[in-house]
């Protein structure tokens, strides 16, 4: 009885067993990091925006668990299958009339049945988009006839090429080490590093990749966070979700459309790996006050990631053309690394764009090295093992072929284009206003009042046969101008004018533009709906 009270004495005075302290400084550590990320999460977002997220997420929830009742469920099911049924009967060629190629022919069949075939196909789809008719918001960059035979040739000639085996094709290992260059100069870092990618998004999660790599092996990050404009390309949201990175999305100012700068000086902790600006971004066409972020990047010793893919070969041509630019490109101090697509404004095959470094030591982290392999050493420089050289062969015709002067040329037309349609806008149609201040070849438009809707306008202008984006926040609709697009820019006013008078007078409710946005604003679960819907949609692109 004396032992047991002279230990429990012990432990009044000197506290419980090493197991328990143990146990007490496991459980301090663990509240110590829920509160940091707390903090740092109400840091970047603000009280107010925190407490709007966490409603959204539990009204969601709310909905989300109403939905599984049976009578819900089956009208959210009835209404899910007749979207499907839509999606399907506008992209799946129906009728007895239509051939299906669901195996292997059993003999070869000749290059005239493929061709023949093929014209059948696209006889299929007779109400299809004709790009050439000039009347889609960016999606084809066309760099004329002449320009796509030369393409064409240098494709046929290196068509079975793979960047993978350079010794095998030097050739093609050379030329993509010249576009590289090219693109460094073009945009003042001659000395720098790059590669080329399979477009803007894979361009854009190597980046990413390299950020995190490069944070965890200099900085010890093991938490990484990214802080991006929300007008940022989702590629970034993708990257992030790939690589697990928390992702703190700021708000553009309303009038400018570039990013809060304090709120992402607000935004950088201690596990903030890189930050992004956009020259131009995709949403608005406007770009990023890419000096503030440079300097913030300096000061935080992180990266400043600036997306060009859209930009491209229209950014590093204004000043030349004649048209005022803010800095954007190397010569920022704080700029680590650009995006740039070839395949836009620079009229290469589609499936090509060059990441760009400020130095060959930061694109080391870009790479994948795995020296054990059974199969040898590998080591790819982007995602993909095998590459199609043609797209690299392709692309350094283009290059050639435009030169500085036929860039200068495009960027004149295009970017007058623009600022055409932009004026037209200002001037001729008090109902809209251009949101921000487009330097390029974006440019996006809004109601001014409520009276309007301007997704009508948008679907207004579909009726027309333009195919234009519809965006949010605020609701708007932009036209990327091509130099498809040059030639019908007066056109384009006059419809738009008719378009704004349908909205107002008729307005109809049911157009793709409005209902979609509908589905995604008007009520808690519509983000996930739509989700679905696209989902539905991705399915239904592989329905033979």
């Amino acid at each position: 009885m004396d032992a047991v009270l002279s230990r429990t004495r012990l432990q009044a005075l000197y506290g419980n067993s090493p197991l328990e302290h143990l146990k007490t400084l496991v459980i301090a550590y663990l509240l110590l990091k829920r509160t940091l990320k707390l903090q740092r999460h109400l840091r970047a977002r603000g009280l107010i925006q925190s407490i709007q997220d966490l409603w959204t997420w539990t009204t969601q929830e709310v909905m989300l668990l109403v939905l599984r009742l049976p009578a819900a469920q089956k009208k959210v099911d009835t209404e899910l299958g007749k979207a499907r049924l839509e999606l399907e009967q506008k992209m799946v060629p129906q009728g007895p009339g239509v051939t299906r190629h669901l195996a292997l022919p059993t003999e070869s069949q000749s290059s005239d049945w493929i061709l023949h075939e093929m014209e059948k196909m696209d006889a299929e789809f007779d109400k299809h988009v004709d790009w050439r008719e000039g009347k889609i918001s960016g999606a084809v960059y066309h760099g004329g006839e002449d320009l796509m035979k030369v393409i064409m040739a240098a494709m046929e000639r290196y068509s079975v090429s793979n960047p993978l085996h350079p010794d095998i094709f030097p050739s093609v290992r050379k030329m993509e080490a010249e576009i590289v260059a090219m693109c460094l100069r073009m945009y003042n870092n001659p000395n720098g590093a790059g590669a080329t990618t399979s477009g803007g998004t894979e361009s854009i999660v190597m980046a990413v990749k390299t950020y995190r790599d490069w944070a965890r092996a200099v900085k010890g990050i093991t938490e990484p966070e990214m802080v991006i404009p929300e007008t940022a390309h989702v590629a970034f949201d993708k990257g992030a979700m790939y690589f697990g990175i928390k992702v703190h999305s700021i708000p553009v100012d309303p009038l400018t459309r570039q990013v809060d700068i304090k709120r992402v000086a607000r935004a950088i902790n201690a596990n903030t790996i890189m930050i992004v600006g956009s020259a131009i971004n995709f949403p608005d066409g406007c770009q990023d006050d890419i000096v503030a972020l440079g300097q913030l990047a300096t000061k935080h010793h992180i990266g400043l990631h600036v997306d060009c893919c859209l930009g491209s070969f229209i950014m590093p041509f204004l000043d030349e053309a004649g048209f005022p630019v803010q800095p954007f490109d190397f010569r920022v101090q704080g700029v680590t690394s650009i995006s740039c697509d070839t395949h836009k404004y620079g009229f290469a095959p589609k499936g090509n764009s060059v990441i760009m470094y400020r130095d060959a030591g930061l694109r080391h982290y870009q790479y994948y090295v795995n020296p054990n392999w059974v199969g040898g050493v590998y080591a790819s420089p982007t995602i993909a093992g095998s590459r199609p050289g043609a797209i690299i062969a392709g692309t350094w015709a283009a290059l050639q072929y435009m030169g500085h002067s036929g860039y200068l040329e495009s960027c004149k037309s295009i970017v007058s284009a623009a600022r055409r349609i932009a004026r037209a806008i200002i001037e001729e149609i008090p109902e809209l206003y251009v949101l921000g201040n487009p330097p390029a070849s974006v440019v996006a438009f809004a109601s001014k009042s409520a009276d309007i809707n301007v997704l009508e306008v948008g679907d207004a202008m579909s009726r027309k046969g333009w195919h234009l984006n519809g965006l949010s926040r605020p609701a708007a609709v932009h036209i990327a101008v091509t130099r498809l697009t040059v030639p019908k820019v007066d056109e384009f006013v006059a419809d738009l004018k008719d378009a704004v008078r349908e909205a107002r007078l008729a307005p109809s409710g049911k157009g793709t533009m409005v209902t979609l946005y509908g589905l995604g604003s008007s009520s808690a679960v519509g983000p996930k709906l739509v989700g679905r819907v696209a989902e539905m949609f991705l399915d239904t692109l592989f329905k033979a």
